[in-house]
């Protein structure tokens, strides 16, 4: 479902994984390491012809396709290296493992790990997570120089011990603050799609803070893109780049050994390519099984919310919007349109700047001390907005967050999942939103439009997918299923058939 340029290459079910613990291991030295562009350089404009395309492969596919001999982890590892190598993944990764990641799909290819969940197949790392032996530099400069970590984070290490394999660590937004990609210090990849004839094929932001995760993922480089949501970093790169974006309920996967935004809403979560790939992955990362349910659509209760979340939908985004709603309904999808003014409270509750700015700056302060100049412009005026929240007004929004949940629920409770447009607007060019002073006023609109749609699930500790919903002819629509916490399986359950009704 997303508009992207031919190959010759082709990317080649499998049964849902036991439970994984974590399993804290080595990780060799990476074979390369980033270098950092100078901050008042602009954005480089990647080389975008020739981009391979996974095609409709995903890890299941790939799964069936090894097991009936037609591959195996080796050739699909020199695949994905191959297309990370190549100009469309230009500036995707910040450090990459190519030798290490053809050693472990080798392994897997000989050992018989080709039966675990992941198959020796690889997987990306955004660059907040710790992976042993490497240092974890959330896509900034200023960490540089600290000490590499001792051990993965439980997410990788659940990952590698159902047999993922590492390919690289991916790009992001300094820190994960922002819903747009762009980084002045190592540059922005640009998003996987190709624009549809009409429109101008220039390179368009990626979405964040998940940025080099889902282009590694959407152009084929990666089956599973490890990330961060705490406001909409999986989803909103899952929509821009017609990929699948679910972030679980917060609590549901460690968090320990990935660099902290918001401690109160950050979630560790992952971008596929289908919807049963986010199960299984889900299922590593959390280490539970997903109850499966085969009820059809028109078993569930759904609402579409009409006030906020259908606000300035562009025109491509609103098409693509009432096309899918047509077609659930006649699917037999049963769809209530409500409104929900309870959102109404959240511009007060946020007046004073929210947890990830309080709780951000309360992490980076003794950084800002000595290193303030080194930091993304944009991303230093978010964290430091975070130094004005006095101890009383972050206790009342605490409380203030604990009743809206509350209010929320009540208003919910009729229905089994809300659906809505991920976000409002498709991706627009990077160089609307360049990382100088005259584009800041553009790129903080953006920024808010992006973020819009997704962080209201945040606050409201909720779960969410990104799905794909546009044509070949659109560029990347997303449609997000969400609801409130500890919902997921019944959101991932009303996620496959969407996606079954969609594709």
């Amino acid at each position: 479902m997303i508009a992207q340029r031919s190959t010759k290459t082709t990317m080649p079910d499998t049964a849902l994984p036991p439970t994984f613990s974590p399993t804290p291991t080595s990780t060799s030295t990476p074979t390369s390491t980033p270098t950092p562009i100078p901050t008042s350089t602009p954005v480089r404009k990647p080389v975008r012809t020739g981009v391979p395309r996974p095609g409709l492969s995903d890890l299941h596919a790939a799964r069936h396709a090894m097991r009936a001999g037609h591959s195996n982890a080796s050739s699909q590892m020199d695949a994905a290296i191959a297309i990370a190598k190549s100009p469309g993944c230009h500036q995707v990764f910040l450090k990459t493992m190519f030798d290490e990641a053809r050693e472990g799909a080798a392994h897997a290819s000989l050992s018989g790990a080709a039966q675990t969940p992941l198959a020796g197949l690889s997987v990306s790392v955004k660059d907040l997570f710790d992976m042993a032996g490497q240092t974890t530099a959330a896509g900034s400069t200023v960490l540089a120089d600290a000490a590499p970590a001792r051990l993965d984070c439980p997410a990788v290490a659940r990952l590698k011990a159902a047999g993922g394999v590492v390919l690289g660590r991916t790009n992001m937004v300094e820190f994960a603050f922002s819903g747009v990609g762009i980084n002045p210090h190592f540059g922005t990849p640009a998003c996987a799609a190709i624009a549809p004839p009409g429109l101008a094929d220039v390179p368009r932001i990626p979405g964040g803070s998940s940025s080099g995760a889902a282009v590694s993922v959407a152009l084929g480089a990666a089956f599973v893109g490890l990330g961060s949501d705490t406001g909409g970093s999986i989803r909103i790169p899952a929509a821009l780049n017609g990929i699948v974006g679910f972030k679980s309920s917060a609590r549901l996967v460690p968090t320990e050994g990935a660099l902290p935004l918001s401690t109160t809403m950050d979630t560790v979560c992952a971008l596929t390519r289908s919807v049963r790939d986010a199960v299984l992955v889900h299922e590593i990362l959390a280490a539970r099984t997903v109850t499966k349910s085969q009820a059809p659509l028109p078993s569930y209760r759904l609402a579409v919310v009409k006030n906020v979340f259908l606000d300035g939908l562009d025109a491509t985004v609103a098409t693509a919007w009432q096309r899918t709603l047509a077609s659930l309904r006649k699917a037999g999808g049963v769809i209530e349109e409500i409104d929900l003014p309870e959102l109404a409270q959240l511009p007060a509750m946020q007046a004073t700047g929210g947890f990830s700015a309080a709780e951000s700056y309360a992490w980076h302060h003794a950084l800002l001390q000595k290193n303030a100049n080194a930091y993304d412009p944009r991303v230093l005026t978010r964290i430091l907005g975070g130094a004005k929240m006095t101890a009383r007004e972050y206790i009342e929004l605490m409380a203030a967050r604990r009743r809206w949940m509350a209010d929320m629920q009540t208003a919910l409770q009729r229905f089994d999942a809300v659906l809505s447009p991920t976000v409002p607007i498709v991706a627009c060019p990077i160089a609307d939103v360049a990382p100088d002073a005259d584009h800041d006023a553009a790129f903080f609109k953006v920024n808010a439009q992006l973020l819009r749609n997704t962080s209201i699930i945040n606050m409201l500790d909720g779960c969410a997918i990104s799905i794909p919903c546009h044509t070949p002819d659109e560029l990347p629509v997303g449609l997000m299923v969400w609801a409130g916490a500890l919902k997921d399986d019944t959101v991932l359950n009303i996620a496959l058939r969407i996606e079954q009704r969609l594709e």
